[in-house]
């Protein structure tokens, strides 16, 4: 019904930047919560960035002040700009969305993009 999905990952040096994207398309639909996850190896998924209709943002601590969330309603889009990239922020970056579906909510996942940050 619902589809995210992620780009934006690669290869970077730390210090570098990426700017990771999500769109969501598909059956209609009207999309609350969005934001990014996060999944290093040997580790649980953990929260990154949230944002909501009304763009209030939610940040985890050891991203603050170097990721920035923002989305597009129209377009259904939601973006991250990682700055300052450092090699513990090398993970599978996973988009997630709250969406309403006759009413009732429902999360989605997008399948992933890599982040790898080289030292």
């Amino acid at each position: 019904q619902v589809q995210l999905v992620e780009s934006g990952g690669g290869l970077v040096q730390a210090g570098g930047s990426l700017t990771l994207s999500c769109a969501a398309s598909g059956s209609p639909f009207r999309i609350n919560t969005m934001g990014w996850y996060r999944q290093a190896p040997g580790k649980q998924r953990e929260l990154v960035a949230t944002i909501t209709r009304g763009s209030n943002t939610v940040y985890a601590d050891f991203v603050k002040g170097r990721f920035t969330v923002s989305r597009d309603n129209a377009k259904n889009f939601v973006y991250l700009q990682m700055n300052g990239l450092k090699p513990d922020d090398t993970a599978v970056y996973y988009c997630n969305a709250e969406i309403l579906i006759a009413g009732r909510p429902y999360d989605y996942w997008g399948q992933g993009t890599q982040v790898t940050v080289s030292s």
